[in-house]
């Protein structure tokens, strides 16, 4: 490889609340940076750069200490939490005219930083522009985290969305991928299924995910529906139209019991069924409510789209 075709790597971590595993992170990080610039895989101006995204410990303090003992570790600190996805979107975007290829990570290191060399490799020697890390397996989940993740993998897919399976937010993204990236505007962000949407050459590599180097998981259940809830929701319409549906066959059944209840009558046979009434007043009562839930998500995501709110603030930037 070539000098001129050596790129420039930019490793992107959010941050918040990791004041247990930056240390290690950083360590690692700059370890593996370091082996990939001794195998001239990569141009020594690569760089790792750390997002906090609002964090109520320590962990700014560390990215600083990190940074005053080692410049090619940049930090970036937003004004106030975000969110993981607007978070990941600030360091990208920092990253995309400083490099070549940005590639993203989790900061509690369960992504195995040892499918970057393959990745790099499929940029360089595939001319990959996206290169998604899936997991082979999910040996280290519970039974029912794995049941529930596997099962909104597909349920996206069904309903129109395009996601990679297995797939989260451990990617590479050429410098033109991240330009496309650039282009979609919208507030609210699901990375995973807009990254699909900018085309360009892509593959996968595979990893075995890694228990966390220390700390507890910041994705409790109730944050994990509704990082499901807005995963399906900006991604496809198909919600809507299932209601629409579900109303239309629920219309033609009606018509159907119009006419039993006719020919019913026609018979002699005039007395109500208590349990058919109270079931369909308690069935149709719940669609009812359940559809306007629907509805009302996708109109409160056109009332915040409507605001067009800044996706995040940079406070200060350590480079």
């Amino acid at each position: 490889m070539t000098e001129k075709t050596v790129p420039v790597l930019y490793l992107v971590s959010p941050c918040y609340n990791e004041q247990e595993v930056l240390l290690e992170t950083g360590r690692r990080l700059l370890d593996k940076l370091s082996g990939l610039i001794e195998k001239n895989k990569i141009s020594p101006k690569s760089r790792i750069l750390l997002v906090n995204d609002g964090s109520r410990d320590k962990t700014w303090e560390i990215i600083r200490n990190l940074h005053d003992a080692d410049a090619r570790i940049q930090g970036v600190s937003l004004s106030r939490n975000q969110g993981h996805q607007n978070a990941l979107l600030a360091g990208l975007m920092t990253a995309k005219d400083r490099a070549d290829i940005v590639i993203s990570l989790d900061a509690d290191l369960q992504d195995d930083i040892d499918a970057i060399d393959e990745m790099v490799r499929k940029y360089c020697e595939e001319d990959c522009d996206v290169v998604y890390g899936v997991r082979k397996k999910r040996s280290t989940d519970t039974a029912f985290k794995k049941f529930t993740a596997e099962g909104f993998y597909k349920l996206v897919n069904i309903l129109g969305g395009e996601i990679v399976y297995n797939h989260a937010d451990y990617r590479l993204l050429s410098r033109r991928a991240l330009e496309g990236l650039a282009e979609f505007s919208e507030v609210n962000l699901f990375l995973r299924g807009i990254v699909p949407m900018v085309g360009f050459k892509s593959d996968i590599v595979y990893y075995d995910r890694q228990e966390r180097v220390a700390g507890e998981s910041h994705y409790p259940l109730g944050k994990m529906l509704s990082f499901a809830v807005q995963g399906v929701t900006s991604l496809t319409v198909r919600p809507i139209r299932l209601i629409a549906e579900a109303g239309l066959a629920l219309f033609l059944l009606s018509m159907f019991v119009l006419f039993w209840s006719i020919f019913r009558w026609y018979q002699g046979d005039t007395i109500a069924g208590w349990t058919s009434i109270v079931v369909s007043i308690w069935a149709n009562g719940g669609l009812v409510l359940l559809s306007l839930g629907v509805i009302g998500e996708y109109i409160g995501k056109i009332y915040l789209e409507s605001k067009h709110r800044p996706r995040y603030i940079i406070d200060e930037y350590l480079q």
